[in-house]
């Protein structure tokens, strides 16, 4: 790899008195395919490896190539690492949508932008750094067909002029997202970077407040998407059989699950322990994962929004056989088609309660990568014990997006099975009744098939059956067996994770939400008491059904705001159905839908108006 002889840390001329430092965003807009994924990682890489916290979203189309899409980093040195509303920097390389772009910023904003779209006739009041991106590629790159890819790298290193970005961190981030096996791309692409510094520092006056400079806040954390953590956690909690239907945006979970297991899921002779299935339709996919998982294997599946509406027959079929099923879904914005790469937590409420008849699913609730490892785990472990399908809801904006994260707990606790019958046990046991209720938690005992005892067969069938799993239309015996059902429900409160719980003594308002509305709900926690002098508490659910602590933090406060990233305030409705009329009074909600990661801003201006404030 050629290194370069330019500055590592620009010096500039010009400067004001004011300086934002470490607390900015930055966004880029791009078009779908022309290589801007690489210039963006590299980037936000670059400023990660500075030390300070980062975070980067990918807003793309729904397309394979050809329209808009946005990156947005945000640098924060408080550690925030959500969505911030507000765009400090922008690059604008997108003719089709540079306008739009360049007048929805704030004045004072910055903007880089291709000189040739003369962004600097439609505002004044804007910091403006036109920059003549291909005439600077053509030296770069002789040839012509790649010079698409490649011209993005010049505004990685403008921005490292502008923003003091170390060079070296750059070149090092190219080397790490390019490999070994790919350093000539590697050196042609730094050689773009090199030309985007060495013309952003002969040409052009920094004017805006924005830099970046080291700390030390990312020792020890690493970069990873939430499909990437969910995919290693199914793998640590010994998932053996994998089938799916690929659909946006959970299709990454399995594609990197696939690569896992080729290196975790090898026996001694180089054979693969495993199963992975790609099914004909998502129907398929779950009813294969029930069939594995009644013959004794971990199964899982992932999949999205449409994909859970098309499993639910055999969804119902896993919840009344009772036979344990993962099913990871990583939402997006519906109903129907949606928008299928925006994200959402609109499954919330269709998840607790999926398929015909009376119904309920346990669904955990991850806010982070370490979470998507974690919970993917305990969703086997609870799958098992209860015998039952576990939702892992994640959304599109955890699952795809880059997330600076603590490296993860290696698992010490041995894999539970939960109450599986050996042939031993029915020695001693002399037979076993599937569904009867035999410890009070609603849970019968199991066998598995190939079991060699005389009494360890049963029939696991979807229609009408009694304790002994013999077909009946008794409605003694259907009643019977749906309230054991609702036991072991009632049981589950006492084994799903616990929620986050922060309460403030002073505080006489709660804020509660689910998943990635940790991010902005706790930000906003900041600004209340910033802004407005607003004590908080704060309540994060982490899985439905719901615990005592639930109860306790609807009773210690007078009001308590629901965040909802849907229409219908579905976290708020769940609540609602099991709370009383005095807690239920209690209960406000805040809404967002509109597709993008949730922002902090967004719940505070809710939260002032309704307060009064």
């Amino acid at each position: 790899m050629s290194t370069t002889e330019v500055t590592p840390i620009a010096s500039h001329e010009g400067e004001g008195p004011r300086r934002i430092i470490n607390d900015f965003s930055i966004q880029v807009a791009t078009v779908n395919g022309s290589g801007s994924q690489t210039s963006n990682t590299v980037l936000m890489r670059s400023i990660f490896q500075m030390g300070i916290p980062v975070s980067g979203k990918n807003l793309f189309p729904s397309n394979i190539q050809g329209l808009p899409t946005w990156f947005t980093i945000r640098a924060s040195k408080h550690g925030w690492i959500g969505r911030k509303k507000e765009i400090d920097f922008m690059v604008a390389m997108n003719p089709e949508t540079a306008k739009e772009d360049c007048l929805s910023l704030e004045p004072g904003a910055a903007l880089v932008y291709d000189e040739p779209l003369k962004l600097n006739e439609l505002r004044s009041d804007l910091q403006m750094y036109p920059v003549p991106f291909d005439k600077l590629v053509v030296p770069v790159c002789p040839e012509a067909r790649l010079r698409k890819l490649v011209r993005n790298m010049i505004y990685d290193g403008v921005l490292a002029f502008l923003l003091n970005i170390d060079m070296e961190e750059i070149r090092k981030a190219l080397v790490k997202q390019f490999g070994p096996k790919k350093a000539k791309a590697a050196d042609l692409n730094w050689g773009a970077v090199k030309a985007g510094y060495e013309f952003a520092e002969k040409n052009l006056t920094k004017t805006d407040p924005c830099y970046l400079e080291r700390m030390n806040k990312t020792a020890g954390k690493i970069i990873i998407d939430g499909n990437a953590a969910c995919a290693l956690g199914c793998v640590y909690a010994g998932c053996t059989v994998v089938t799916w239907y690929p659909i946006t945006p959970s299709s990454s979970l399995v594609e990197t699950m696939i690569g896992y297991l080729k290196r975790l899921r090898i026996d001694k002779d180089g054979n693969a322990t495993y199963a992975v299935v790609q099914a004909e339709d998502e129907l398929a996919a779950i009813g294969m994962v029930i069939g594995a998982a009644w013959a004794g294997a971990r199964s899982m599946t992932s999949t999205s929004g449409p994909g859970v509406s098309l499993m639910s027959e055999f969804i119902g079929l896993g919840y009344y056989a009772e036979v344990p099923a993962v099913i990871v879904d990583v939402q997006r914005v519906g109903p129907s088609t949606g928008l299928p790469t925006r994200t959402m937590q609109g499954d919330t409420f269709v998840n607790a309660f999926v398929s015909h008849g009376d119904t309920k699913h346990p669904v955990l609730f991850p806010a982070s990568p370490e979470e998507c490892f974690s919970m993917s785990i305990e969703a086997f472990d609870l799958a098992e014990f209860y015998q039952t399908p576990v939702f892992v809801n994640t959304d599109l904006d955890l699952g795809m997006n880059n997330w600076m994260s603590e490296p993860f707990e290696y698992p010490t606790e041995p894999i539970s099975r939960g109450k599986v019958l050996t042939a031993e046990d029915l020695n001693r046991l002399g037979g076993f009744a599937r569904y009867k209720d035999v410890d009070g938690d609603g849970v019968g005992y199991r066998t598995l098939p190939g079991t060699n005892h005389p009494a360890a067969a049963y029939f696991t069938r979807g229609s009408g059956h009694n304790e002994e799993a013999k077909y009946s239309e008794r409605p003694d015996d259907y009643v019977n067996n749906v309230d054991r059902l609702a036991r072991k429900f009632e049981h589950m409160r006492t084994r799903v994770p616990k929620p986050a719980v922060e309460v403030n003594e002073k505080a006489a308002v709660g804020i509660l939400c689910c998943g990635t509305s940790d991010y902005a709900a706790q930000e906003s926690r900041d600004q209340l008491l910033r802004e407005y002098g607003l004590e908080t508490s704060y309540y994060r659910v982490r899985a439905y059904p719901f615990t005592s602590e639930l109860a306790e933090f609807l009773d210690r406060h007078d009001r308590i705001y629901v965040i909802d990233q849907n229409r219908d305030a579905q976290l708020y409705s769940l609540i609602k159905l099991e709370s009383p009329p005095n807690r239920i009074a209690k209960l406000r909600s805040v809404r967002y839908y509109g597709g993008l990661p949730l922002d902090a801003r967004t719940v505070t201006d809710e939260i002032v108006m309704q307060e009064g404030l």
